[in-house]
């Protein structure tokens, strides 16, 4: 007799590490005879991994449970149970507003807890709605199991999560809680693991990923470079990226890794949300415009090659005109090679939310936005523009839009367009680039196996 597998369709929200989330998540539920399907239609199980960090996400939840709810409607017609859960950061947030305002979610359930998901399944199967919110005593990545959802050749690995720092905009403290590293040994494992599975590069995952401090083999704490050192010397691992920086934790060993180690990607995501140092104190940063621009520069003496991009807030309660001209002029000073920016907005429960008196009017903040980004536009061109006529290798990961095109990232983590053989994808190939646009590259390749081409 064929065993008919359970169908879960999983909706992700936000950051990297909500990703990785959401493929151990799919890992965890694979034992319960689940298998992940694309769309809803007929699932046996739905989750939305969800992320509080932009605006309105709560909103967001609502109204993609209200697609989601005839699904369920029209299997339970049918004599057949569907299940519907909310997980992540909204969840962690809003648990029991979320089971009040939607009586047909089954599950909610925060960051710290899917690896409790089978016994949370069992008791939703038999009608009990669950709220999971706490903060276990016991680490997730304890229970996690070996087996690893990737897709294509670039594999997410989380090695810390939480934060301490309690930037005053910010929700994540208070939904993933204080920062945790796992220990350096079950990262090298699970590495390992990823390798074997295809993986040729590896993006280790943080909330603040620097300031990991886990307790290596030896019995003594590791940091980010001792860490990255060693998932280099893995054989197969050929590209190694982290995410996300602070500013603060950018010591001298990791900075001294950025010239040592060339599996090491010339290509770092270091936000630092405004250039004005009146703004960052009410950010609570507790760090000057002047200390990212120094880590900056020991970064491109570490590394002569190296790209930056950051994320940055326009209109925070209190900016003015001039501390807006601080912000543009620090990006002026970096010149990145790409950026994320954002108006500000409140999030509930979080300090800033309470600034209420000092709200930068919408029209302004929009304004600023459109100078800022005009700015990082232009910085981003320009820097794609430098890449004409380089040859880079490029890891394909999938195939492009149009017939024959093949899609990869350079070391630069940009988008690059080749036309060549699908059999490449999942490999590192050199590509003489053509060609650059505002947010990609076109080229050539100029090497690749004989059975590709």
């Amino acid at each position: 007799m064929t065993q008919t597998h359970k169908k879960l369709f999983v909706k992700t929200w936000g950051c990297q590490m909500n990703v990785y989330d959401s493929n151990r998540m799919v890992d965890i539920l694979s034992s319960l005879g689940y298998k992940p399907v694309d769309t809803p239609e007929d699932a046996d199980m739905m989750i939305l991994n969800t992320c509080h960090i932009r605006e309105k996400a709560t909103d967001k939840v609502f109204s993609e449970l209200g697609r989601l709810r005839p699904h369920k409607e029209a299997k339970e017609e049918k004599g057949e149970k569907m299940l519907i859960a909310v997980a992540g950061c909204v969840a962690q947030a809003e648990g029991d507003f979320i089971l009040e305002r939607a009586p047909y979610v089954d599950m909610v359930f925060g960051p710290q807890t899917y690896h409790e998901l089978p016994e949370m399944v069992l008791k939703a199967s038999g009608a009990e709605r669950i709220v999971n919110t706490e903060f276990p005593t016991v680490s997730k990545f304890d229970h996690l199991p070996e087996q690893h959802t990737i897709e294509g050749a670039s594999a997410y690995l989380s090695i810390q999560e939480g934060c301490d720092k309690f930037c005053t905009f910010c929700v994540v403290p208070y939904t993933r809680g204080s920062e945790y590293s796992r220990p350096a040994q079950e990262i090298i494992d699970e590495a390992h693991r990823l390798r074997d599975q295809g993986a040729l590069e590896i993006i280790l995952l943080g909330q603040n990923v620097n300031a990991y401090h886990g307790i290596g083999p030896d019995g003594t704490t590791w940091g980010l470079a001792d860490l990255i050192r060693k998932v280099a010397d893995i054989e197969g691992i050929e590209r190694i990226r982290y995410s996300t920086s602070h500013p603060r934790d950018m010591d001298d060993d990791l900075i001294f890794a950025h010239g040592e180690i060339l599996k090491l990607m010339p290509f770092l995501h270091l936000p630092v949300q405004s250039g004005s140092d009146r703004i960052l104190e009410a950010m609570n940063r507790k760090h000057k415009a002047d200390l990212y621009r120094d880590v900056i520069e020991r970064l491109r003496k570490a590394r002569p090659d190296i790209a930056f991009s950051s994320d940055f807030i326009i209109g925070f309660p209190g900016e003015t005109e001039q501390d807006f001209e601080d912000t543009m002029q620090l990006a002026r000073d970096v010149k990145y090679a790409s950026c994320y920016s954002f108006k500000y907005s409140a999030r509930p429960g979080t300090p800033a939310a309470n600034l209420q008196a000092a709200l930068v009017p919408d029209h302004i903040a929009s304004e600023r936005l459109s100078r800022f980004q005009a700015l990082i536009n232009e910085q981003q061109a320009e820097f794609n523009k430098t890449c004409e006529g380089l040859v880079m290798p490029v890891l394909f990961d999938r195939k492009g839009k149009k017939d024959g095109q093949l899609s990869g990232r350079s070391p630069f983590f940009q988008s690059v367009y080749v036309q060549g053989n699908e059999r490449l994808i999942g490999n590192i190939i050199d590509v003489k680039i053509t060609s650059a646009f505002d947010n990609s590259l076109t080229g050539d390749i100029v090497i690749y196996d004989d059975e590709a081409a």
